[in-house]
């Protein structure tokens, strides 16, 4: 949501979203930044938001912003706090020492990967126990690689891969980019249904007329849920037998797949929660 753009801010008190992401850097102009500062904060204050998680987009620590960003935000009542094109440990660590000389030491750190550098040097500067998610920042990766917008994304399949292997390995939640061509339903869904089948846990939007798909996509349907039941049922069967596999329509449930199962489970239980 662009911090300059009360309305829309408003109107996303009614959003089926997981998270709202509050824009003070790319999606408000130079002579707009203090006016978005302060709308930022009146609608955080406003409350409203319900189950949503509220992050607010930084502007970089290297700009005339950022800092103020920081100071303003720091230990609002917020999720977390998200800051672009993060390539170094040495940014990370600056990151936490103006977060935390703001007042806020317990606020969680979420990092745009944006930069060919951000991409390649992920895992040296993501494992600070602070940085809770990745947040893909494909539009500005893009441009970095000299590359071009693709349905398929194939040519950012490598850049793509290589920070989920990071995330997973890291134990951080890990979130695709946004999708540009918000009015092209085929082609959201095709990058959708590629992003998740590479392991990313979400997608950033830019228009709430994404979110249905994002959700249908990313999310899991009543017969998953039903399936995920199913094999929970037989695979505590089976270890109630001593077995340490089990059968489920013709196929081979193994712990593994217990595992999944349980997470569908917790993932529709959270979502039944909220409302």
């Amino acid at each position: 949501m662009p911090g300059a753009n009360a309305r829309a801010m408003e109107k996303a008190k009614n959003l089926a979203c997981d998270s709202i992401i509050f824009d003070l850097e790319d999606a408000v102009s130079p002579d707009s930044k203090s006016h978005a500062r302060d709308q930022v904060e009146t609608a955080i204050q406003s409350g409203g938001y319900g189950y949503r998680e509220l992050i607010v987009r930084c502007n970089s620590l290297q700009t005339a912003w950022g800092k103020s960003d920081v100071e303003r935000f720091a230990s609002a009542d917020i999720a977390a706090l998200l800051f672009p094109k993060i390539e170094s440990s040495n940014e990370v660590e600056e990151i936490l020492r103006v977060v935390d000389g703001a007042g806020g030491s317990t606020v969680p750190i979420w990092l745009m990967i944006e930069t060919p550098r951000g991409v390649l040097d992920l895992r040296s500067f993501a494992d600070h126990p602070r940085v809770e998610v990745l947040v893909m920042g494909t539009s500005d990766l893009v441009k970095e690689l000299r590359a071009e917008h693709t349905e398929d994304r194939n040519n950012l399949a490598l850049a793509l891969q290589q920070c989920v292997l990071c995330a997973r390995l890291l134990g951080k939640d890990i979130l695709d980019g946004v999708h540009l061509d918000f009015k092209n339903e085929a082609s959201l869904r095709e990058v959708c249904v590629g992003g998740r089948n590479m392991g990313f846990d979400g997608k950033t939007l830019i228009h709430p007329s994404q979110i249905e798909i994002a959700n249908e996509v990313f999310g899991y349907s009543d017969d998953d849920i039903a399936e995920a039941h199913s094999i929970l049922e037989v695979w505590q069967s089976a270890l109630a037998s001593g077995k340490g596999v089990a059968v489920l329509d013709g196929k081979l449930i193994e712990n593994l797949h217990a595992a999944a199962a349980e997470r569908v489970i917790s993932f529709a239980d959270a979502i039944k929660e909220r409302g």
